[in-house]
């Protein structure tokens, strides 16, 4: 039987970010949005965790929850997640089962103003909590936007963060385009060992 051949087409980081989910996510996981800003990732993760699965997802403004539940209903997905008008640092005390997955997708709201952005330390403390709590051989991504002046803080201290984690416990990868802008977005992917 002949197999149809999939083209692989080499694009963004968040294409990549959904390409490593897939790879990971099982039906009747539990799964982290971390970022939820207008619910695709949210909806993404619903499909891939099934019927029996569960999406965690958290932001801190109320647009993003409504926008997010709005699709989600539409979808008929709505009944597999937990919305969390909540920063993503507090994900260690809303979640408690361990993830197999954590999505991150820094920056701010798609559609909104730009004053609301993700924050340094408050990231920071967020993906730390995130590769303690997924499971064993589970995996964080981490889509970094640098072209303004927090995604650039961010980006440092998340590099920084990531190269001193204990080569034992995870493995860590940077995907940057070294052909693009300074600016174009840049992955952190981090599983933890079995």
């Amino acid at each position: 039987m002949e197999r149809e051949e999939e083209r692989f087409v080499l694009r963004n980081a968040r294409h990549l970010a959904a390409d490593y989910m897939r790879r990971v996510i099982l039906p009747g996981d539990t799964v982290v949005d971390a970022t939820m800003g207008n619910g695709k990732d949210t909806l993404f993760l619903a499909e891939l965790v099934g019927e029996s699965g569960h999406v965690y997802a958290f932001d801190v403004q109320a647009e993003a929850v409504e926008r997010t539940g709005v699709r989600l209903t539409q979808a008929g997905m709505r009944g597999r997640t937990t919305l969390l008008l909540a920063g993503h640092e507090t994900m260690a005390q809303h979640v408690g089962t361990p993830p197999r997955a954590v999505m991150f997708n820094l920056g701010w709201l798609p559609g909104a103003q730009h004053g609301v952005t993700t924050k340094t330390d408050t990231t920071l403390a967020a993906v730390d909590a995130a590769v303690r709590m997924v499971v064993p051989g589970g995996v964080v991504t981490v889509c970094i936007y640098p072209g303004h002046e927090e995604g650039n803080r961010e980006l440092g201290a998340l590099l920084a963060w990531a190269q001193a984690l204990p080569v034992r416990e995870f493995n860590v990868l940077h995907h940057r385009f070294l052909n693009a802008a300074a600016h174009t977005p840049q992955l952190l992917l981090i599983q933890k060992n079995e």
